[in-house]
C-alpha cells in the first residue's frame, strides 16, 4: 500500500515561504512527492511531524480545518 499524502487542500506558503501550512511540507517535499519510494515518504512525513511539534506545540496553529 501507498503512503498516503499529508496534504489537506490548504495549499499556501507560510509567510517566510518556507512550509505550507496546510501540510507543512518544504517545496521540494511537495515537488518530490509524486515520484518518492515509500520510504521517502515516510521520512518526509517524519520531518513534518517534527515540524509540528517544532512550530505548533498545543497542535492549533496549523490546522487547515478551523478558523485560528
Amino acid at each position: 500500500m501507498s503512503v498516503a499524502s499529508p496534504c489537506i487542500n490548504v495549499c499556501r506558503m507560510d509567510a517566510a515561504g518556507a512550509l505550507c501550512v496546510g501540510c507543512l511540507r518544504t517545496l521540494d517535499e511537495i515537488a518530490r512527492w509524486s515520484r518518492a519510494t515509500d520510504d521517502d515518504r515516510r521520512a518526509i512525513l517524519a520531518a513534518v511531524d517534527r515540524r509540528r511539534a517544532e512550530h505548533d506545540p498545543v497542535g492549533a496553529e496549523f490546522r487547515g480545518d478551523c478558523d485560528l
